[in-house]
C-alpha cells in the first residue's frame, strides 16, 4: 500500500502525517478562512517528514465504520474519510479544521514535549509600557471586542485566539499566536467599522450569524517571543450590550486565579470532540501532565510580572475602562 506523507511544524511541535489517499493530506499552505488552523496558530509550516518528530497521525481510507486509536503520541484514523468530508455539516470539526484533531493534537504535543501551555485567549502588547494584556475566555465572552478595541487604541497584536507560554526557572517566555480572527460581521459593521475589509457583507438579518476570517497581521507586535515583561494583565471579560459603565473585580485569591487559568488551558485539550458529526474523539487526559499544568499555572500567578488578574463586566465601547492609563 502506497502511503503519502507530509509533516508540519506548529510553534515548536512537529507532526508527521500520512495517508493511503493523497487527497486526505492537509493542503498546505492553509487558506485564510473561518475553518482554517491559521485562526488558532500563527503558522502551520510544512517541514520534511522524518522518524524523529514529536507525534504522528495516520489517516486510512477504508470501507468501514470510522474509528480512532491513540497510543504513544501516534494517532490512527480509519474510515471513509472522503465521503465524511463531503457530507460533514461543519468542517471546522474535521481533521484539519480549527476545532478539529490536528488543533488539539498540536496543543497536546506543545505541552507534553515542549512544556508550552496554551490559553484560549487573545493578547495585546503595549510597546511603551512593555506590558502584555491577556483576554481569557471562550466563545462569546468578549475577546474580539477587547482585541479590536485595543488595536484601535494603539496596542499591538500578539494573538487573536491562542496564547502560548513557557516557564523556565524564574523566566516566562510568551510566544506569538494566531493573527487571524473569526469576527461576526455585526461586530465590524456596528462597533468597529474601521476594521471592515472591502468585501461583500451579508444581509442585515444575517450579520450576527455569519463570520469573516479577518487578517490582522498588519497590527502585529515586532517580536514573536517576548521575555522580561514589565507587566502582565490577565482579564476575564463579560461583554453585555446596553450595560452602562465598566466594572472591574480583582481576583485576589491566587488559588481562584490558578483554577480559572488551569480550566482554560485544559478545556480544548481534554474535552471530547465529535469529528465529521460521527467520530467521538476523547481528549488528552494524562495525570502527570495535569499535575505539571497546575504546578505551572500556580507559578504563573505568583510571578512578579503579573500586575493584575481581574474579571470585567462592560459594554463594547467601555471595555478597556482605565486599564491602559
Amino acid at each position: 500500500m502506497t502511503l503519502y506523507k507530509t509533516a508540519v511544524k506548529i510553534l515548536k511541535a512537529t507532526l508527521g502525517i500520512q495517508s493511503n489517499k493523497k487527497e486526505l493530506l492537509p493542503r498546505l499552505p492553509f487558506k485564510v478562512e473561518v475553518k482554517s488552523l491559521l485562526t488558532d496558530f500563527k503558522s502551520v509550516e510544512k517541514i520534511s517528514y522524518s522518524t524523529n518528530l514529536d507525534g504522528y497521525l495516520t489517516v486510512k481510507e477504508a470501507r468501514k465504520n470510522p474509528s480512532f486509536e491513540f497510543s504513544g503520541e501516534k494517532a490512527i484514523f480509519k474510515g471513509s474519510f472522503l465521503k465524511l468530508t463531503r457530507e460533514a455539516s461543519d468542517l471546522r470539526f474535521a481533521l484539519w479544521g480549527n476545532q478539529g484533531f490536528l488543533y488539539r493534537f498540536a496543543l497536546y504535543l506543545l505541552e507534553k514535549k515542549h512544556n508550552i501551555y496554551s490559553f484560549h485567549a487573545c493578547a495585546l502588547y503595549n510597546e511603551k509600557k512593555n506590558a502584555l494584556y491577556l483576554i481569557i475566555g471562550g466563545a462569546g465572552s468578549g475577546k474580539t471586542v477587547y482585541l479590536l478595541g485595543g488595536l484601535a487604541k494603539g496596542l499591538k497584536l500578539f494573538s487573536t485566539e491562542t496564547v502560548h507560554f513557557r516557564i523556565d526557572n524564574s523566566d516566562i517566555s510568551w510566544f506569538m499566536g494566531s493573527l487571524i480572527d473569526n469576527v461576526r460581521f455585526g461586530t465590524l459593521l456596528f462597533d468597529f467599522p474601521q476594521f471592515l475589509p472591502d468585501v461583500e457583507t451579508p444581509k442585515l438579518d444575517k450579520v450576527w450569524l455569519e463570520k469573516i476570517a479577518l487578517d490582522l497581521s498588519l497590527y502585529k507586535a515586532k517580536f514573536e517571543e517576548i521575555k522580561n515583561l514589565q507587566s502582565v494583565y490577565i482579564l476575564f471579560p463579560r461583554i453585555e450590550q446596553g450595560y452602562k459603565g465598566f466594572l472591574l473585580n480583582s481576583i485576589g485569591d491566587k488559588r481562584e486565579a490558578a483554577k480559572a487559568l488551569f480550566d482554560n488551558i485544559s478545556q480544548k485539550l481534554t474535552e471530547t470532540v465529535i469529528l465529521y458529526d460521527k467520530i467521538p474523539v476523547p481528549g488528552f487526559h494524562e495525570t502527570e501532565m495535569a499535575l505539571q499544568r497546575l504546578k505551572n499555572v500556580n507559578r504563573l500567578v505568583q510571578h512578579n510580572s503579573i500586575t493584575q488578574i481581574a474579571s470585567i463586566l462592560s459594554n463594547p465601547n467601555d471595555c478597556w475602562g482605565d486599564i491602559l492609563k
